[in-house]
């Protein structure tokens, strides 16, 4: 497949991603409730969840050029053909329906075999469904921002770029579970900038992406393997973030270069303003 096929296949996957985003945002009304079960990862499902992850589902695996189809939400991959591979994240933050807070929907499209290195993202995005439905997507290197009208991705900022003077941060994890390095550094970042913490990881990284600065979500001494999953948001915040000039890490490289070992594998996450996560890898490596 050429370099115009795979980006052509990858707005196919956002389009149809953009697509359901009012249903899905109406689906949410109503189930708010758990369902008894947890999903592959080992997090308690919600309605919302099951119903989302099916609704997307319906639509990606119908895409000619879709060859593999996983989410967050599911055990083991689809095979849907032959072509990219999608990982989504049906429904980030979703949690945050009990208290009616941010939450949204992650999609990376690899051009390899599932589980694949970030090195092989042919595009990524992130919903938020905010007072405003908006996508932020990266393709082929550049970052754009779309609200979603009726089902439609508009362009409404062109080449974003996180800016050079970082403002805010965000650190998840209880802190008596932060390593003592990690809580030197978030001690100096404390004293820098502004705390903006919403969590749910499309939230937080949207701030990173419109204010500069820095989101963390570390190894903790009770899970050194960190919370969120290398497939479904490391890798596709990580292209994202890199796309606009910033940096990702794991703690000692780019969330990029991690070597997948499974489909549901976790890493530490830390994302935002190159000399933030620069300064973060000089605490905890040493």
């Amino acid at each position: 497949m050429s370099t115009i096929q795979r980006e052509s296949v990858a707005d196919e996957v956002l389009d149809a991603v953009a697509e359901a985003v009012p249903r899905v945002r109406e689906g949410l009304r109503g189930r708010r409730e758990t369902v008894g079960s947890e999903n592959a990862s080992g997090d308690d499902q919600k309605a919302a969840d099951v119903w989302a992850d099916k609704h997307l589902a319906d639509r990606i695996t119908e895409i000619e050029g879709v060859g593999e189809f996983v989410s967050e939400e599911r055990d083991a991959v689809v095979d849907c053909g032959s072509g990219l591979s999608v990982a989504l994240d049906p429904l980030d933050g979703s949690s945050n329906l009990e208290s009616n807070n941010l939450m949204g929907t992650i999609v990376a499209v690899y051009e390899d075999d599932l589980p694949a290195r970030g090195r092989s993202l042919v595009g990524a995005a992130y919903v938020l469904y905010g007072p405003i439905a908006t996508m932020v997507s990266a393709v082929d290197g550049t970052v754009t921002e779309h609200e979603i009208v009726d089902g439609e991705r508009r362009p409404i900022e062109r080449d974003m770029a996180i800016p050079a003077d970082p403002t805010v941060y965000g650190f998840g994890g209880r802190t008596p579970e932060w390593n003592p390095e990690f809580a030197e550094y978030a001690g100096e970042i404390e004293s820098e900038l502004k705390l903006r913490y919403g969590g749910s990881l499309v939230g937080d990284v949207n701030q990173v992406i419109g204010y500069g600065g820095v989101f963390c979500y570390p190894a903790l001494q009770s899970r050194p393997e960190g919370k969120l999953r290398l497939q479904f948001e490391g890798n596709p915040m990580a292209y994202i973030v890199e796309s606009a000039g910033g940096r990702s890490s794991d703690g000692e490289r780019s969330l990029l270069d991690v070597d997948p070992e499974r489909i549901h594998q976790r890493v530490p996450l830390h994302i935002g303003n190159e000399e933030l996560i620069d300064r973060l890898e000089s605490k905890v490596e040493r």
